[in-house]
Parts: C-alpha cells; structure tokens; sequence
C-alpha cells in the first residue's frame, strides 16, 4: 500500500469526522440538513462516475437513467416488500441494465460512444415516460413513504446521517478499488486498451465489470433518492442530471479519488441556491462546463495542486502539471 492511498484512508477518515460535526451542526435546520442529504447522494453518484470516466475512461452519460431505473423499481416494490428488501433488487437490475447498456462501449471509443450513450440516455428518459403503468408519466409518483428503520421511521436528519455514512462508504469503496489490481486494470484500459489486450488484460470484461460497479454506485443512490425526496419523476433522472453528475466530475478534477467529492460538494447545492433564479440555471451550468473545458481541463483539484507544487522555493523550478491520467 503506497503512501498516497494511506493518506486517502486518513483523509477518508478526517472527511467522516467532518460529516458528523456537520450533521450536528445542520441538525436544528430541517431545509439545509435536506439539502446536505441530496449533497451526499451526489457524492455517491460522482464516485460511480469518476471509477467509469476518471478510472476506466469511459463517458456514461445514460448514468442519471440506470439510478431512475433502481428508483421506480425500488418505489413498485414498496406495496410488496420493505424498503430494505425491495433497494438491493433496484440496485441489481439498474446494475444489470448498466451492462447491457455499457456494450456499445466494447466497439465505439471517445466521442461515439458519448453520443451513443445520450442517444441511450433520452430512449430510458422516453421510457419512464410512456410505460405510465409503472411511472405514473410525467405526472411522477408522489408520496413515496420514508424507509422503516428500527422500529420507527426513517426521515429528516437521521436520513441525512444515514446518506453521509453512504457517501462515505461508497468513497471508501473507491479507495479500495483503485489501489487494487483491478484499479490498476482499469487506469490500464483507459490509458490505451490495445496495450491493454497485448498485455493479457480481458478489456471486454473489465469495461463490462467497470459498467456493474458503476451502476451499482448510480442504483444505491437512486434507491435512496427516492425515498429521501418523496417524489420521483422522469425529469429526476433525465439527461440533465447525467450531465450534471459528469460536470461535478470533470469539475472536481477525474481520476483522483477526493476531485469529484469536491465537485459535487459544491455544485450539487447550486439548484437550491438558485431557486429564485431558475431561468438562469441552464445558463450558468453551459458556462462551467465551458469554463471546464477550457480553463480547467484536468479539474479544479489538480489545479489547486499545480498551483501549490508551483510555488518556487529559492530559485524558480517549472513545475509540470500532473497527467491527467495521474490518481493522487
């Protein structure tokens, strides 16, 4: 174990303090503890991104449908089996719709496959639409009961605790991927699959194993989400969300463990912050994600990083920036 993942374990840790100093601190505000809460589901979400576009090289962008899929599965289920039963059933067939969805990826690389996966996006976002039997349309399902949770219910600010500890596990789950030998495959296949091939990697399997792991991050957060919110409704999870979790990715900085966290720690409340300014909002996300793509290719993270190993200490020493490809 390398120096630079034990001090992901120790900041996973100080980030897990952090958490319960701030949940208490939330905890005499019911909208921003509600707030915090969506703030952690995202936090999930952009770990289950970062492992497909920041690790594996792959761009998902059907990732806000497969977490709808667990949602409306999980919330037909509650007239049938309890929440805790009926979220792992959500969770494994958005995982397994995620591999059948990820196939495409073994033939169409960069741009193609991007388009083909909104192409996938829009056709999920269209079925929860007209399969109104099972998502109530565009009118959406209201009312979703909160999980039951040791003799009570589970709501307001013990939800919000219980989705802190889920972001932070999904978080240390992350960890413990990227520095294994399947982490290593996977930051393999990304750099050049063919090498990869030569090299005796089944690129095949890992991209599809990447996709299940991935999906598995998008439909826990979907299971949760709905319950948490208490409505679920094609636009929960339409493209927009898709493209919002891949910007807190790309802004926070893919391929590091901690970038992400970031990005989604500060633009998951964005929404909330502009209510009274809905008509802007489209505007203001088209501009980070110029602002991205030209200022800060390689994220806000390793930039803050460059910045600090750039400082000159005596004489002045260039300093080059990390490769994107980096994991710090």
């Amino acid at each position: 174990m390398t120096a630079s993942h034990n001090r992901h374990w120790v900041g996973l840790a100080a980030f897990a303090v952090f958490l319960a100093v701030l949940l208490l601190f939330l905890s005499g505000n019911r909208y921003l503890g509600f707030v915090a809460g969506i703030t952690f589901i995202h936090i999930l979400w952009a770990c289950g991104m970062n492992l497909l576009y920041g690790y594996t090289g792959l761009m998902p962008m059907m990732f806000g449908g497969i977490a709808g899929i667990s949602a409306y599965t999980t919330v037909n289920l509650l007239g049938q089996m309890s929440f805790w039963a009926a979220a792992p059933i959500g969770t494994l067939l958005a995982a397994a719709v995620g591999v059948v969805l990820g196939v495409p990826a073994l033939r169409l690389r960069g741009f193609y496959f991007t388009l083909c996966a909104l192409v996938i996006q829009q056709v999920i976002s269209l079925g929860f639409i007209y399969f109104s039997s099972l998502t109530n349309g565009d009118t959406g399902i209201s009312q979703i009961p909160p999980p039951e949770w040791f003799g009570g219910v589970l709501r307001g600010i013990d939800y919000t605790a219980f989705l802190a500890a889920t972001a932070v596990a999904g978080i240390g789950i992350l960890i413990w991927i990227v520095g294994s030998g399947l982490g290593r495959r996977f930051i393999a296949i990304r750099e050049d699959d063919g090498l990869s091939e030569t090299l005796g990697i089944n690129v095949t399997r890992y991209k599809l194993l990447a996709f299940f792991i991935g999906s598995l991050f998008a439909g826990i957060g979907g299971a949760l989400y709905a319950p948490y919110v208490g409505f679920i409704s094609p636009r929960s999870f339409d493209v927009l969300v898709s493209l919002n979790i891949w910007l807190m990715v790309a802004f926070g900085g893919r391929g590091l463990i901690w970038g992400p966290v970031l990005g989604a720690a500060l633009l998951a409340p964005l929404p909330f912050l502009m209510q009274d300014y809905y008509t802007l909002k489209a505007i203001v996300y088209g501009l980070l994600i110029i602002a991205v793509i030209i200022l800060l290719p390689g994220g806000l993270l390793r930039e803050i990083r460059f910045l600090r190993r750039s400082r000159p200490a005596g004489e002045e020493i260039a300093v080059e920036p990390q490769r994107v490809g980096e994991t710090g």
